[in-house]
């Protein structure tokens, strides 16, 4: 397999992307949820089947951008979320126009929680220190168990697929929400394990390699041998996420929903990212340690 020769194209690719997420994430912005932005979530048991456009007539009277999903096990249950920080006259006016539409015994929504800005200023400060703090983590831990050139590698590829699943979210305008953060962590821990298995594959060659081929050789034949097995692990993941995203809750799929993200390109960036930038790496010391010597 020659996927080191090709290496712009990878890199391109990426780059590509994560440019275009940058540029609308500056024009237009994350779509942040109330987690992040505050806001108000309120939840009412209708006590049957409904439909959004119907919901959508009431709540437009308060909120055009309302988000509404259905919940619960018969999904006979409404979640609002705004990002309008409604007081306690305008929910009573809400749940009124619910209670009168659906003939409501209730005197009280199931469910009320108020964000304020600044828990999600909390949140996402949280956010970025756990990922800094997993990624150098990750970069002690393969600098030890491998050298730092792999650890180098794998951290920049890790810093990719943050970056791309990012930017995916930037292009299609989808919610940014407290889900997201817990997700984007695993994606941090599960997006290293294929990188790890490829580059464990290269230090075996290395070892054995005694015609002494160069770095992208070695990096070619590592790929080829480890691909099918990435491949599979990942098909296998993405079944059973996939799977439980069509049958889930909004609520959970808003955690499954970057999860698919983080697997396709962890996979992709273990293959196409990482072990190009460890042969760049290792080229440019090599060259270095000649030039001295």
């Amino acid at each position: 397999m020659k996927i080191i020769e090709k290496k712009k194209i990878w890199f391109s690719l990426s780059i590509a992307i994560m440019i275009i997420g940058l540029v609308l994430s500056f024009t237009r912005g994350l779509n942040y949820g109330i987690d992040f932005t505050g806001g108000t979530q309120i939840e009412i048991n209708v006590h049957k089947e409904f439909s959004v456009e119907e919901v959508r007539e009431i709540t437009d009277k308060y909120d055009k951008d309302m988000s509404i999903n259905k919940i619960g096990d018969k999904k006979d249950i409404v979640q609002l979320k705004t990002r309008e920080d409604l007081d306690s006259k305008k929910r009573e006016e809400l749940f009124n126009s619910f209670k009168e539409k659906y003939d409501l015994k209730e005197e009280n929504p199931e469910k009320v929680d108020q964000f304020g800005p600044s828990v999600g200023d909390e949140i996402k400060n949280k956010a970025l220190i756990s990922v800094i703090i997993a990624t150098i983590g990750i970069l002690i831990y393969l600098s030890f168990r491998f050298e730092l050139s792999y650890g180098l590698a794998a951290v920049i590829a890790l810093v990719h697929d943050v970056f791309i699943v990012l930017a995916v979210y930037a292009i299609f305008n989808i919610p940014v929400n407290a889900p997201f953060v817990a997700a984007m962590l695993t994606v941090v821990g599960y997006s290293i394990n294929d990188t790890i298995v490829v580059f464990d594959r290269i230090r075996e060659n290395l070892k054995y390699n005694k015609k002494k081929n160069p770095y992208m050789e070695v990096a070619n034949e590592s790929i080829g041998q480890t691909v099918s097995r990435s491949i599979n692990t990942s098909l296998t993941t993405l079944v059973a996420i996939g799977s439980l995203y069509f049958l889930a809750s909004e609520s959970i799929k808003d955690f499954l929903l970057p999860l698919i993200g983080g697997v396709l390109t962890g996979t992709y960036s273990s293959i196409f990212i990482a072990s190009p930038i460890w042969v760049l790496i290792k080229n440019r010391k090599k060259n270095k340690n000649a030039k001295i010597a």
